[in-house]
C-alpha cells in the first residue's frame, strides 16, 4: 500500500509548481525550510489522495512523515488526522502519541497548521496541557508554533487562557513565523470575545511585534487599529 501511494504522488508531480513552491516555503540555503523537497502537488490533489489511503498502517504514515519530500508528510498527516477523527479515546491516544514522536517531520508551517489543532489540540481538550508550555520554551522553531497553534482546538471552545499564557511566553520570540501565529490565535480570541483580546492588547501592546500586532487587530476598525499600532 505504501509504494503505490508513493507512486500515485510521484505521477502527479509537477516540476514547475514544485520551483514556485520550494521558493514560497523558503527552502534555500538558511531558510527555514531549507532541504525541504517539493513535488508540486495542489493540496486538493493531495486531499483527494489522502482520503483514498486512509487505511495506510501506522507504521507506514511514519515512513511518510520521515521522507524529505513535502506532499509526503502533508499527505500523512492528513490520513494521521482522520485516523484521529474516527478513532476512540484509547485510539486518540495512541495517535497522539505516534504524532509527538514524529513531531521531526512536522516541520514547515503548513504542516503545523494542518495538524496541531486538529491531533494535538483536540486531544488535550480535557486533559492536562503542561506538554504545550514546554514546547513553547523549545529551540526548535515548529515546536514553538505547534504549542501555539494546539491552542485553536481551545478557543474554538471558548477556552482563551492557555493561548494568553503562550503568547505571553512568545512575546519576545525572533521569529516572524511564531509572531504570524501568535497574531492569527489572538485574532481568533476577539472573534469569540473581544474584550478578552482587548485586555491583552492593553497589558502587552508596547511589547508585541508589529507583526504580531497586524494580525492581532486584522478585524478591528480602522481607528481602533491606528491607535494600537501607534502605541506600539
Amino acid at each position: 500500500m505504501l509504494n503505490k501511494l508513493k507512486t500515485e504522488l510521484d505521477r502527479l508531480k509537477n516540476p514547475v509548481k514544485a520551483a514556485i513552491y520550494q521558493r514560497f516555503f523558503k527552502t534555500g540555503k538558511g531558510g527555514y525550510g531549507e532541504g525541504d523537497v517539493f513535488l508540486g502537488i495542489t493540496v486538493p490533489e493531495q486531499r483527494k489522495i489522502a482520503r483514498e489511503y486512509l487505511a495506510l498502517p501506522l507504521n507506514d504514515v511514519g515512513k511518510m512523515l520521515s521522507s524529505k519530500i513535502h506532499e509526503y508528510r502533508v499527505v500523512a498527516l492528513m490520513i494521521l488526522s482522520a485516523k484521529f477523527r474516527s478513532s476512540d479515546e484509547k485510539g486518540k491516544g495512541k495517535i497522539t502519541k505516534f504524532y509527538l514522536h514524529n513531531l521531526a517531520g512536522v516541520n514547515n508551517w503548513d504542516l503545523v497548521d494542518g495538524s496541531a489543532p486538529t491531533i494535538l489540540g483536540e486531544y488535550l481538550l480535557k486533559r492536562n496541557r503542561a506538554i504545550l508550555y514546554k514546547m513553547a520554551l523549545s529551540k526548535n522553531l515548529w515546536e514553538r508554533r505547534v504549542a501555539v497553534m494546539a491552542t485553536f482546538a481551545f478557543t474554538k471552545e471558548g477556552q482563551f487562557d492557555d493561548t494568553i499564557e503562550i503568547a505571553k511566553i512568545l512575546l519576545s520570540d525572533k521569529h516572524d513565523l511564531i509572531h504570524k501565529a501568535v497574531g492569527w490565535m489572538l485574532r481568533e480570541i476577539g472573534k469569540k470575545d473581544e474584550t478578552v483580546l482587548k485586555h491583552f492588547l492593553d497589558e502587552n501592546c508596547t511589547k508585541k511585534p508589529r507583526t504580531m500586532l497586524r494580525y492581532a487587530i486584522e478585524k478591528f476598525e480602522e481607528g481602533e487599529r491606528k491607535a494600537y499600532l501607534k502605541r506600539s
